[in-house]
């Protein structure tokens, strides 16, 4: 059994040309791979190996300037779903394409996933998926919102209207978001924040923390979870679901 992991982390990254070297030399070393994106704002990716090899990398990275809380998640796979290992270079960690969005100053606030159900059950909440189309088609939660973006660089568009449309009848909802791991919601609830509106919630280590940690008896969400990588599709306790060719056949 392969471990996986899933990291990302807001703390600046002062040169990041100096860092890629020695982090990509760390991980091939232990035989790890998949993909590590670095930015000025930080560190995203989702790497495999073994769990031991996996652990020192997160306890290397942790050991950084401003990094020790850095949220991980961990999983399984089958065989090795990466090709190769990849350490590359970024304007942002995860692309939103907003000037002046930063989580680390502004973010909203994070649910853990045992209070989750509570928040989303509430009327009065607007429940939004974060991702892309593709991915909300695979699952999403009761009464989540699909703005149907090709790309997160999209959503700001997206919410800019919806907003509007709120303003127009002079609501101020309270917004529930959520993502795969939590990355994306990190700069859309500080997008929606720098918009105005105050009471916006996002799911603390996004849908993979939440599909560990609530039973499937308890659970609001729907269908499978996507994530990128040749498992494709995963379920309740982050088990592997049929990838979606097999799905399909």
């Amino acid at each position: 059994m392969i471990s996986v992991v899933a990291l990302y982390h807001f703390a600046p990254i002062a040169d990041t040309a100096a860092v890629r070297g020695p982090l990509f030399a760390f991980c091939e070393a232990r035989g790890i791979k998949g993909t590590l994106l670095l930015a000025s704002e930080g560190i995203n990716g989702t790497v495999a190996g073994s769990r031991e090899a996996l652990e020192e990398l997160v306890a290397h990275i942790r050991s950084w300037d401003g990094f020790a809380a850095m949220e991980v998640k961990y999983s399984n796979a089958e065989a090795m779903p990466f090709g190769k290992l990849k350490v590359r270079l970024k304007r942002e960690i995860v692309t939103m394409g907003v000037e002046g969005i930063d989580p680390r100053s502004d973010v909203g606030h994070y649910v853990d996933p045992a209070d989750w159900n509570a928040l989303i059950s509430d009327p009065d909440t607007i429940v939004i998926d974060t991702r892309n189309d593709f991915e909300v088609q695979a699952g999403t939660f009761e009464g989540a919102i699909n703005p149907e973006t090709v790309s997160f660089r999209q959503f700001p568009a997206w919410f800019d209207a919806e907003a509007e449309k709120l303003r127009a009848e002079g609501k101020t909802p309270k917004f529930a978001m959520f993502c795969t791991g939590g990355i994306r919601c990190e700069k859309a609830t500080a997008y929606v924040r720098a918009q105005g509106f105050e009471e916006v919630y996002h799911l603390k280590g996004g849908i993979l923390k939440y599909l560990e940690q609530v039973p499937p008896e308890q659970s609001k969400w729907q269908g499978d979870c996507f994530v990128f990588d040749e498992r494709e599709l995963i379920g309740h306790g982050l088990e592997l679901r049929k990838p979606l060719a097999d799905k399909a056949a």
